[in-house]
């Protein structure tokens, strides 16, 4: 243990527990508060605050968190919380100078409003995960009030089953409270949405002026219960500097709403806002009045412009010292940047820090029935990156060009797995989220091996590119180290268009490594997008086709197509010409820039797509209609399919270029049990080894030579992953030679051995 002296003015104290005693000292200034305003998610805390806490951590600059989303949510979503609600409605409705005359579903929803107010405990407890036993109650269909949201309710016994009644029940639930939030936007708020709110104030707006103008409105009713939450929050914290995290368009309105009454009511208290809104939109930022609101802007990675921002506060650091920030120098909005000031490696940046955040508090909801947005939005999911950046770097709709995505680095597998069992042991949940624009195959097998390894219970899922070094052996790896889920790219599925968009795939091998997933039992999710430029008419229902085969195989379980947008930081934004498409205009404006209004004149007008693609999309990942035409899905003529109907079929029967001497051999599973049988035909008599295999759903066995047999039984060993990192091909091939034996290739590329992935023999 380190000795610590510091000098006093009336004594030398001598600090044992170094620890102990940063954690007082740190506590002696004013604190960073990071807040999440409302809305992101309200199943799992945005993990950008909890970045930058265990960063503080490992600088001792003492902060403290929290996601207002979450606490705003729990109070509303209360019964106190709604008698309040629905009296300010009433009274919103006896002040007006005219009638008011609410929808008919309004007029529903107040009607069982004391229905409402009787359950929503309940069913807020239900959701936490604190009263399971509520969903056969739930699933009844008559304990709580149903409105609009339930009459496009999807077919519930398709969707769940008869044992999904947990699952079932929280759909339920999460439409009765889509039918309140709908209540609360046509009476109240008009912006109010769960993750989305005011989301159209803040998407795509050019300019300042509508938001600006929605904040010197009065406040709505959900202002005033953030802002009572806020006010409580910074008096008792009594911060020097505030930071919002502000990821999407809908939290930047309540963002503005905090920094608006920070400065006002608590002038000295500096406001600083970042995060992914403030990276893609405000690169160009010029309105002086964003800074009513914040004191500073900052951009991309968060950890050394912070600092910097503290040690600046603090007077330790001048002005002209701020890295990747935007603040107001002689009343002009001036971006400062100290390049001379290096960022943090993603190894010294610490372990996420979900401490002061209300884990237990958190809703896991399922608004729809659709496998990989289940996950995003139910259940609590520690958040982690693998890499900072993209390997790949290339797709020429995304916005490679900003350092959030060019700048690539990794992360060794020791140090990830070492921060997802420090998470497990702070915050209790064994769940992971690989937030990645893309996790690396490479690495990916790293932590799989570690995982294993270290003999660590977690679950986890990843964004991926849907390479061909996803072979079925890795996967098999992958889902023995908890791996659940994978969602990726296809995007159009074309290969002129994935071409074009310098994808660095085929349809071929999307097909064959989304099947190695699903084989290995890994959900396979893919995002889809129509639009881009140049496509036509027939290679959009091609894609379609494409799609159909796709679930038909089984290769995919869940998808969602999306229109193609042209963003200012990609390199079809950069440069629209070289890919055949033109701007709707050149202005630039003062607020956010990112979204460009954009003309295709060469493809099709690709916006009536989007209707039908999602229809059929919605009735594939059902397991049904794929005999349905496809002109069934449109209300207008389109062109028959030119793919064949076994394509897909035959990408994925496709023998696999065998690269097995390049690879190492692994033992994952348990090591088998062996029995000498006698075996005997036509008067000749031989001994066999049989080798027992037991793996965790099954059973088989195995016979070979007893010598083959006995070397393979003292191979196992030395392939298990605890011993490293498996043997070469070759290592193999010596060690049967060494032992006397023959015909290496005969045993080790053919059955029966050829067969014991499925035990766990895994060539990766």
């Amino acid at each position: 243990m380190k000795l610590i002296f510091i000098k006093n003015t009336s004594k030398t104290v001598q600090v044992a527990d170094t620890l102990t005693f940063a954690f007082k000292l740190i506590h002696l200034s004013a604190p960073i508060l990071l807040l999440t305003p409302p809305f992101t998610q309200l199943n799992t805390p945005y993990p950008a605050t909890a970045y930058l806490k265990g960063f503080f951590n490992t600088k001792g600059i003492h902060s403290v968190q929290a996601d207002l989303g979450i606490e705003v949510t729990i109070h509303l979503f209360s019964k106190l919380g709604l008698e309040k609600l629905f009296d300010a409605i009433e009274l919103k409705k006896s002040q007006a100078k005219e009638e008011v005359a609410f929808s008919e579903n309004a007029t529903r929803i107040l009607t069982l409003k004391e229905v409402y107010i009787k359950t929503i405990d309940e069913v807020i407890l239900f959701l936490q995960g604190k009263s399971n036993t509520l969903a056969h109650l739930i699933c009844s269909r008559n304990f709580l009030p149903e409105a609009s949201r339930f009459e496009q309710l999807d077919d519930l016994k398709w969707a769940f089953g008869s044992m999904g009644k947990l699952d079932m029940a929280k759909h339920i639930a999460t439409m009765y409270l889509e039918d309140l939030s709908d209540l609360i936007k046509e009476t109240i708020d008009e912006h109010f949405g769960f993750s989305r709110y005011a989301e159209s104030l803040g998407r795509s707006a050019n300019t300042f002026n509508e938001l600006y103008n929605a904040l010197q409105k009065p406040f709505t009713y959900l202002d005033e219960i953030l802002l009572k939450i806020l006010d409580e929050r910074i008096k008792k914290e009594n911060p020097k500097l505030v930071c919002l995290s502000v990821p999407f368009p809908g939290n930047l309105y309540t963002s503005l709403r905090c920094g608006q009454w920070i400065k006002k009511y608590y002038p000295s208290v500096k406001v600083a806002m970042g995060g992914g809104f403030a990276n893609t939109e405000l690169r160009s930022l010029s309105d002086v009045r964003v800074f009513e609101f914040y004191d500073f802007i900052t951009l991309d990675d968060g950890e050394a412009p912070l600092e910097i921002l503290i040690e600046h506060i603090d007077g330790k650091k001048q002005q002209h010292e701020l890295k990747r920030c935007f603040t107001l120098v002689n009343g002009v909005v001036t971006y400062i940047n100290n390049t001379s000031c290096s960022d943090y490696k993603q190894g010294q940046v610490g372990t996420p820090d979900y401490d002061g955040l209300l884990l237990d508090k958190y809703i896991s909801a399922i608004e729809v029935i659709n496998p990989m947005h289940s996950l995003w939005s139910d259940g609590r999911w520690n958040k982690l990156t693998m890499a900072h950046g993209c390997y790949w770097g290339k797709c020429t709709f995304c916005d490679i060009s900003l350092d959030y995505i060019k700048s690539y680095e990794p992360i060794a597998a020791s140090l990830i797995v070492d921060r997802m069992e420090e998470l497990v042991s702070k915050t209790g949940e064994r769940g992971f989220h690989f937030v990645d624009e893309a996790a690396p195959p490479s690495l990916m097998k790293s932590i799989a091996i570690e995982i294993i390894k270290r003999k660590l219970v977690v679950s986890w899922w990843a964004n991926v590119r849907f390479e061909k070094s996803f072979t079925r052996d890795l996967c098999i790896l992958l889902k023995a180290a908890g791996c659940i889920a994978v969602s990726g790219g296809l995007e159009v599925a074309s290969d002129r268009l994935l071409e074009l968009i310098d994808k660095g795939i085929t349809v071929s091998q999307v097909a064959k490594v989304s099947k190695h997933f699903s084989d290995a039992g890994i959900m396979v999710h893919a995002y889809l997008m129509y639009g881009f430029p140049t496509q036509t008419v027939q290679e959009t229902i091609d894609s379609l086709e494409m799609v159909r085969q796709l679930f038909e195989t089984g290769a995919l379980q869940s998808a969602f197509w999306h229109l193609f947008t042209m963003t200012a930081h990609s390199p079809v934004g950069l440069d629209p010409q070289k890919y055949k498409v033109k701007k709707v205009s050149d202005a630039i404006g003062s607020f956010a820039n990112n979204d460009i209004a954009h003309e295709d004149p060469t493809g099709a007008n690709h916006e009536i797509f989007g209707y039908g693609l999602k229809k059929a999309l919605l009735n594939y990942m059902h397991g049904v209609c794929f005999e349905m035409p496809l002109q069934k899905w449109f209300d207008f003529k389109i062109p028959k399919t030119t793919i064949a109907p076994d394509y897909i079929l035959n990408a994925i029967s496709a023998p696999e270029i065998n690269s097995a001497t390049h690879n190492k051999t692994i033992w994952i599973g348990v090591m088998p049990t062996t029995s000498i049988v006698q075996r005997s035909k036509k008067g000749n008599k031989w001994e066999e080894m049989n080798l027992h295999f037991q793996t965790n759903t099954t059973h088989f066995n195995i016979s070979l030579e007893p010598n083959v047999g006995k070397w393979f039984m003292d191979l196992l060993p030395l392939l298990s992953i605890e011993k490293g990192v498996g043997l070469s091909y070759t290592q193999i091939k010596e060690s049967y030679t060494h032992a006397g034996l023959e015909s290496f290739e005969l045993y080790w590329d053919n059955k029966p051995i050829s067969n014991l992935y499925k035990a766990g023999l895994l060539s990766i």
